[in-house]
């Protein structure tokens, strides 16, 4: 009776074996990914993603089984939101990657339905599998400049922010600290902090630049602070009416192309109608008189401890929102 029992529970045991080796076999068939996931490795893997995405199959990524996904900043189940939109991969495809910490970064244009979004994605690795999903989309007509189908023509970024910058190399803890000094400067912008950039910096925001451009119409009083330079915008104190930049980290860096991926939350808490600029002047800033927030993803090229570039993608969101994403820094 005994050993009946023995070989009943090893052939149950055995069944459960195969059983499990089969699940590991089902899970593996898009996997795993290299231990050793260097950048040509992370950025196959976005290439991967952008063809599962537009398939509206995730089953075709090596995922984890409690793998994390987000639209900005709201919790969802992989495969729900724009899996069930995306239609094409657009032209526009702009890599980053983090090897020492396997995470990728991608900023690009989207097709969905009959038109152009762009969206950035953060994916990270870990034990062979991707755990983290953190996707960012921004769709014209959501305010502020837009140049989603001039981006989308242009195909690829400048080829600066592929090359190893000029100077010692940077260490992470620097390229960190240079980034935040962006956001430092820009909250309750006065004028008179520190601001470090390079002479030709230059930012794009939403597809549109947002620096050297002085075809965006000027504010009020004919003042356009997008027909400077990121430095000159800074100093005259244009950007007053944001309040607070929070919950900013910094998940990605590249030490070698000295690139810094980051994501912040900007508040406008809607009582500075009027910005006094360090010239004099005033601007009347209407639409900036309500609370509002913007989330976004953004990307810096530093060089020699300045700031040359400047790629962001940002959508409006809930005032003040407390992201899906533990950690980061507050307002410092």
């Amino acid at each position: 009776m005994r050993a009946k029992h023995v070989v009943l529970v090893l052939a149950a045991s055995l069944s459960a074996g195969f059983g499990m080796l089969f699940w590991l076999g089902a899970a593996t068939a898009a996997g795993p990914i290299p231990v050793d996931c260097g950048r040509a490795c992370l950025e196959g893997l976005v290439n991967q993603y952008l063809a599962a995405l537009v398939a509206h199959d995730p089953k075709r990524l090596p995922l984890s089984a409690d793998v994390k996904y987000t639209e900005n900043d709201q919790v969802l189940d992989i495969g729900d939101g724009f899996w069930n939109t995306a239609t094409a991969i657009g032209n526009y495809k702009h890599y980053f990657a983090d090897p020492v910490t396997e995470q990728a970064g991608f900023m690009g244009t989207m097709g969905e339905a009959d038109h152009l979004v762009l969206m950035a994605i953060r994916l990270k690795v870990e034990l062979g599998r991707i755990t983290e999903v953190e996707t960012s989309y921004y769709r014209p007509g959501g305010g502020g400049p837009s140049g989603v189908p001039d981006l989308d023509k242009a195909a690829k970024p400048e080829a600066l922010w592929y090359e190893p910058p000029s100077g010692p190399r940077a260490s992470r803890q620097q390229l960190i600290a240079t980034a935040n000094a962006y956001f430092a400067g820009l909250q309750r912008n006065d004028g008179k902090g520190y601001y470090p950039f390079t002479d030709d910096c230059d930012r794009i925001e939403n597809g549109a630049h947002t620096t050297n451009n002085p075809a965006i119409q000027a504010r009020s009083g004919g003042f356009n602070a997008m027909a400077l330079s990121c430095k000159p915008q800074f100093e005259s104190g244009y950007y007053a009416v944001v309040s607070k930049i929070h919950h900013r980290r910094y998940p990605l860096v590249d030490e070698e192309r000295g690139v810094v991926w980051s994501y912040a939350i900007f508040d406008h808490g809607g009582t500075v109608p009027v910005v006094h600029l360090t010239n004099g002047q005033s601007v009347d800033m209407k639409g900036f008189n309500r609370p509002s927030s913007i989330e976004v993803t953004e990307a810096f090229r530093i060089e020699n401890g300045k700031i040359r570039r400047v790629e962001m993608v940002g959508s409006g969101v809930t005032y003040h929102l407390n992201p899906a994403w533990p950690g980061g820094l507050s307002d410092r």
